[in-house]
């Protein structure tokens, strides 16, 4: 193709090489594409070419409604609705001009506002009003804080009494911003939604198909909901893709997912020329009037650790590109945003400390992208030396099912180092790091399967240690994002869900870990330890420090109980607690040491009870999993309606339910059993041919 866009940039790049991410084609700065069509470290190099989205003409005739504005005032339980509308008016001399030139009744129009509340009380307000006042106004809250109201807002454009245009949309009665406070610990970063402090739940997205023209609204929805299905809070959509199409808005609005929304910027460095600064400028007006009036906009944030990079001069070191930065992250865009969404909150990139250079992936201050874990091959033990303020990065990857590598693979190639299968991992070193992780952890897989179901254990746990810990310590750190939600093609990623929507491991822990209610365990054992355990005997300290973490907008009483058991599952020990848990807080139970236990055959399960049923559970060993003692489960599988029933001789630990059919989704999967029952509720899909498996076959 003649002016194909990898033409374009080879050129550019040749004339001006402006540089970037390594995993991405030279040169991919110097075009308005989503950046992760030219390679990243999750998806191939495959640029799009073409208008992908519907477009059309429109006829106006007299004028139209341009542009909507609505700024919310909220006080005394009522909300005051301020709009500013601006039409565009063809006059006798066919010029098109700004409403806001002259007043609309010198051209004999007016404009009505009809609004449908969430009971579907309608009020009409005929007279170009510029204020609404609401009273008593039922608030839009995030996924579990509340409710997902949302008003209808028509306005319709009149003249001579006949309607020429209309402008629609349901925006949320909500404050939303960003608490930035000194504190003992530094300085603070938490969402305030109509005035509570409220811990971020999410992670991060990226295109759904590298081939956009894919994406629909039912995937898209799918995509979400499953999102909120599993607890989450909030999106964050990265700045190396797209934005989102409206449909994406409106249902995060209702599914009650706050937005993270990156301007289009991922890891390069940009020159700020005249022609540049015009295009740019003319696509956040376009994308910032389109999406400000949703209620799940949580903030705008100006780029994908471009300020964290050359802080680090990793893309440059000239003055010149970083006084770019510097003009269009913290002049130009707040400049534009103070006049298009003043009630947004702009931060100018993540990771940041709040601009300039200023030590921009501080654990201190700002959110932060934490990457030693994985990227820096540290242990995950590691999470829990830092009480970051807010972690809107970490992440771990894994190989997608079985099921999903069949779709790309012939039976020849399922070797994870087969060249197809290295084709599919686009993260160079990442085989080698999920192999170097596994063996520190699990026996070693005697055949593929086994592999890439350790693959999504090593993930899930990983990701799982981590979140507790920063939830454990709500109120210096109020946020945890993992990267990354999805794919956008077949490969191995970070993703909790993969590019098939197959559930990961580590969706169906973040249901556990993402928990309104959440009990965790802070364990002292031999990975917690620096112990050399080649001479015997030698001490390792074991102890138990539980903690709830109480997300809700309720003060609630539980029982919590720990047991010490045998690998048989029998209790050796056990003790009781009746707790009370204020609302948006987390509570430490007394830390119990462990002298007694036997390291590699004994181990804790912990259990939080509301109402006489099991919320929260979890099992601690106090050693590497291959280490320890296992002893076969013999489990047993069967199923009664829409329930699954798991029979256990002994402790199991991440059982798996696996379906012979496609897409059976479960109410819980990847599960802990002491020994005995357990039932799991069926959410979609017929069972058919079902196995189960455990740690144990880790071998």
């Amino acid at each position: 193709m003649k002016n194909h866009s990898t033409k374009f940039i080879k050129e550019a790049y040749e004339k001006n090489p402006l540089n970037g991410s390594s995993d991405a084609m030279n040169g991919f700065p110097h075009i308005r594409k989503a950046h992760c069509m030219f390679g990243w470290d999750w998806g191939p190099r495959l640029p799009d070419a073409g208008i992908w989205r519907s477009l059309g003409i429109l006829g106006v005739n007299e004028g139209r409604i341009d542009n909507v504005y609505i700024s919310q005032n909220h006080k005394e339980k009522k909300v005051s609705l301020n709009f500013k509308v601006d039409i565009k008016i063809n006059d006798k001399s066919n010029t098109l001009r700004f409403g806001v030139d002259k007043e609309i009744s010198d051209y004999d129009f007016r404009y009505k506002v009809t609004i449908t509340s969430p009971d579907n009380e309608i009020i009409v307000y005929n007279d170009s009003i510029n204020e609404i006042i609401i009273d008593n106004p039922k608030l839009w809250w995030p996924n579990g804080y509340g409710d997902q109201n949302l008003y209808n807002i028509l306005i319709e454009l009149i003249k001579d009494d006949v309607v020429i245009d209309k402008w629609e949309n349901k925006i949320g009665l909500r404050t939303l911003t960003i608490s930035r406070e000194k504190d003992d610990y530094g300085e603070s970063f938490a969402h305030v939604v109509n005035g509570v402090k409220i811990f971020a739940m999410g992670a991060d997205y990226i295109p759904e198909d590298n081939i956009l023209a894919y994406v629909n609204k039912e995937r898209t929805y799918n995509l979400l909901k499953q999102c909120k299905d599993v607890n989450f809070n909030i999106i964050r959509v990265w700045g190396g893709g797209n934005y989102p199409y409206d449909d994406f808005f409106n249902i995060c609005d209702e599914l009650g997912l706050m937005v993270w929304q990156d301007f289009m910027f991922a890891c390069a460095v940009y020159e700020l020329n005249d022609e540049f600064e015009e295009n740019i400028t003319n696509e956040f007006i376009d994308n910032i009037r389109r999406i400000r009036h949703h209620a799940c906009l949580a903030l705008w944030c100006g780029n994908n650790e471009m300020e964290m990079f050359m802080d680090n001069n990793l893309w440059t070191s000239e003055k010149r590109l970083k006084a770019d930065y510097i003009k269009l992250y913290e002049y130009i865009i707040p400049k534009l945003l103070n006049k298009e969404d003043p009630q947004t909150f702009y931060w100018p990139a993540s990771p940041s400390s709040g601009g300039s250079f200023d030590n921009p992936n501080d654990d201190k201050r700002g959110d932060v992208h934490y990457w030693d874990v994985w990227h820096g091959n540290k242990p995950i033990t590691e999470y829990r030396k830092f009480l970051f303020r807010y972690v809107s990065e970490f992440g771990f990857q894994s190989f997608p099912s079985l099921k999903s590598v069949e779709m790309f693979t012939e039976p020849e190639d399922r070797n994870i180092f087969s060249y197809i299968m290295e084709k599919h991992q686009r993260n160079a070193t990442a085989n080698g790091k999920i192999m170097n992780y596994m063996e520190q952890t699990f026996l070693y897989p005697t055949n593929f399967d086994t592999l890439l179901y350790a693959s999504q254990l090593l993930q899930a746990e990983a990701i799982r240690y981590g979140v507790e810990h920063f939830r454990r310590n709500r109120g210096i750190c109020m946020g945890a994002i993992i990267w990354q939600l999805n794919d956008c093609w077949p490969v191995a990623s970070w993703s909790s869900i993969d590019y098939y929507g197959r559930w990961k491991a580590l969706h169906y822990y973040a249901k556990r870990f993402f928990a309104p209610l959440m009990l965790s365990c802070d364990e002292e054992g031999i990975l917690t330890q620096d112990i050399n355990p080649n001479p015997e005997p030698f001490e390792v300290k074991k102890s138990i420090h539980l903690c709830i973490s109480n997300e809700s907008m309720y003060d609630e009483v539980v029982i919590v109980n720990w047991k010490h058991r045998k690998n048989t599952g029998e209790i050796i020990k056990e003790k009781s607690y009746k707790v009370e848990i204020k609302k948006l807080s987390s509570v430490w139970l007394e830390k119990i040491t462990l002298p007694e236990l036997s390291l590699y055959d004994e181990y804790i399960s912990y259990e939080m009870i509301k109402d006489n049923k099991v919320i929260s559970s979890g099992t601690t060993i106090f050693c590497a999993p291959k280490h320890f003692k296992f002893i076969n489960p013999n489990l047993n599988i069967s199923v009664n309606g829409d329930e699954i029933t798991i029979l256990s001789d002994s402790y199991a630990r991440s059982i798996e339910v696996i379906n012979e059919e496609d897409n059976l989704l479960l109410e819980d999967n990847y599960f802990d059993i002491n020994s005995g029952i357990h039932k799991v509720k069926i959410i979609k899909g017929e069972p058919k041919g079902l196995k189960v498996r455990s740690v144990y076959d880790i071998r």
